[in-house]
């Protein structure tokens, strides 16, 4: 698929060349061109982003619910699994933080040419005027007060009716619900997990419908973006994901790095020495839950971490710990809003980051999971998802580069969790 991906990326590129160079050597109208995109080129796209939307409503909620339902009995965790959680939580913060300084001071999305702006900004006019309204009445008056009412409104159900999906009162209610059915009686826990499982399944399943399209998506939408944006789109996107891939990096060699020198008794050089076959096997399948038998194997001969702790942490982690997906997410929600011209003050990042790191969870351990969150968070700040076409084409690259942090930070846990709790209480 990552192949097909690629050669979809280069196909759109290479066409969106040539159609602009037989534009300007006349052999082609403008209103030609105009048209091929409006009744091919963009329909196409508009089917795979229509797909993802679909989705992100019940794949959030059910994906949140079902995995707080999973942990059982919240009173019952005892310390490995706070301990793991804080970790989690830290890892995830961290990489999302990493990633918008990153993107602040690259500022990709603001290298792109006034005229492709223009265009860009003109493609959707009626979704970046209400984003920036929104956001400009909302700057400066962050404040508790205001966070209470984005987590629960009035009436929350009229969010999810927004033409821009308002995320965060689906994952308070998400979580409540969750929390909620951790303290029913067993065989009514399970019935709720098993509902909550088979909407997640579903979910994912439309998710892999639409990256089945995603080859021939990739190639339209980035063909369309040429032609109505010009080559000069390509540069700033390919800072971005430069940027995105050394941002990673810095979170796995440096972040991680100091993780391990404060609070474990692993030398750097060994833990990485270490892990570099589940580095090479997250990289290569973009998957959390398909690396697990060889981080188990890995966590328990190479690391010395023992069977108790890595049966608790590293299963978990496949689910819940995704450091490499919120950095990413963050930057590409940035990036997109840099390129439409919409500012988001710091406060308005700051929500960001709580959101990445809560979305972050919702995230299935698979290739490409991560698109329908993406969706969501550009529409909680009115960004227009019509964006997320601008990067897709590398996200299979930065999917399985993410996928590497993801593990990497559940490896890292799960070594402090063990060297913490010398006689980890079972959960």
């Amino acid at each position: 698929m990552h192949q097909r991906i690629f050669i979809g990326l280069l196909s759109g590129i290479a066409a969106g060349l040539a159609l602009q160079g037989l534009r300007h050597s006349g052999f082609l109208s403008p209103a030609f061109l105009e048209g091929l995109d409006a009744s091919l080129l963009s329909p196409v796209g508009k089917v795979f982003l229509g797909m993802l939307r679909m989705v992100v409503a019940p794949l959030v909620f059910a994906s949140l619910a079902l995995g707080v339902a999973q942990l059982g009995r919240l009173d019952r965790l005892g310390r490995l699994a706070s301990r793991t959680f804080a970790l989690f939580a830290l890892n995830m913060a961290v990489g999302t933080i990493l990633g918008l300084l990153l993107m602040n001071w690259l500022q990709p999305g603001a290298g792109i040419d006034a005229a492709a702006r223009s265009s860009l900004i003109a493609s959707q006019a009626a979704g970046v005027a209400k984003a920036q309204a929104g956001l400009a009445a909302q700057s400066g008056k962050f404040n508790v007060g205001s966070l209470v009412e984005m987590f629960f409104p009035a009436n929350w159900i009229t969010s999810l009716a927004d033409p821009n999906l308002q995320i965060l009162p689906l994952i308070a209610f998400a979580l409540l619900c969750g929390m909620a059915a951790t303290s029913l009686s067993e065989s009514q826990r399970v019935s709720f997990i098993d509902a909550m499982d088979l909407i997640a399944r579903l979910g994912t399943k439309i998710v892999d419908f639409a990256l089945a399209l995603a080859p021939y998506a990739v190639a339209c939408l980035m063909a369309s973006a040429v032609v109505r944006f010009g080559a000069g789109v390509l540069g700033p996107l390919l800072l971005f994901v430069f940027g995105v891939l050394g941002v990673m990096a810095l979170h796995l060699f440096g972040s991680m790095t100091l993780l391990l020198k404060a609070f474990s008794k692993v030398p750097p050089g060994k833990f990485f020495r270490g892990i570099r076959t589940v580095m090479l096997t997250a990289f290569s399948t973009s998957s959390s839950n398909a690396t697990l038998p060889t981080s188990l194997r890995v966590a328990r001969d190479e690391l010395g971490v023992s069977a108790p702790t890595a049966g608790f942490v590293l299963p978990l982690g496949a689910t819940m710990n995704m450091s490499g997906t919120a950095l990413y997410e963050g930057c590409v929600v940035l990036f997109v809003a840099q390129a439409y011209g919409i500012h988001l003050d710091l406060a308005q990042q700051a929500i960001l980051v709580l959101l990445t790191v809560l979305s972050a969870v919702a995230v299935s351990g698979i290739p490409g999971a991560s698109l329908p969150l993406i969706i969501g968070l550009l529409g909680n700040f009115g960004i227009p998802a019509e964006g997320l076409a601008l990067v897709l084409g590398f996200d299979r690259i930065l999917d399985m580069a993410r996928t590497v942090l993801n593990v990497a930070a559940d490896l890292v846990t799960a070594v402090i969790v063990d060297q913490s709790s010398p006689s980890p209480d079972s959960p």
